[in-house]
């Protein structure tokens, strides 16, 4: 899976796959799972760069103390929005506004990604920002949320 950056505003952003052929339904549906688990996961906090007090202890964190008041003394780290996916012969896009949330999510669903097209469904390419040729948005295109931020 090849993966592209382009413009990159992380409060209006749309990511592009280009799979190998159609997606047939089930494909769709499987796809949705992996980036609706990763939104609702950044919905939750869950990419705070500022609190990765288990990454930064090392290979040995058994008993580790874990320090509850550092975490949430953390700024908070939130994605806000998440339209409804759609689909196009062989691309498929979203768009997301992902808030406050770090760059490590980012890095957390192209790893995701890169296995799932491994082992599940074939995507030729990831594009990350900007717009696609072969698919061009309207300027006052958005959707309505998957979730929303009420």
């Amino acid at each position: 899976m090849k993966v592209q950056f382009r413009e990159f505003n992380p409060f209006d952003l749309w990511m592009w796959i280009e799979f190998s052929t159609v997606p047939s339904e089930l494909e769709k549906q499987y796809v949705e799972e992996v980036f609706n688990s990763w939104f609702f996961l950044g919905k939750l906090g869950g990419f705070n760069a500022e609190n990765l007090q288990v990454q930064e202890t090392g290979i040995d964190i058994s008993y580790m103390e874990y320090d509850t008041e550092a975490a949430e003394n953390s700024m908070m780290s939130l994605m806000h929005n998440m339209a409804e996916f759609e689909y196009q012969g062989t691309w498929g896009r979203c768009w997301f506004d992902l808030g406050t949330s770090d760059a490590i999510a980012l890095d957390i669903l192209i790893n995701a990604l890169q296995q799932f097209s491994q082992e599940y469904v074939k995507i030729e390419r990831l594009i990350i920002g900007g717009e696609n040729e072969d698919w061009p948005i309207d300027k006052d295109h958005r959707h309505s949320s998957f979730y929303s931020e009420n």
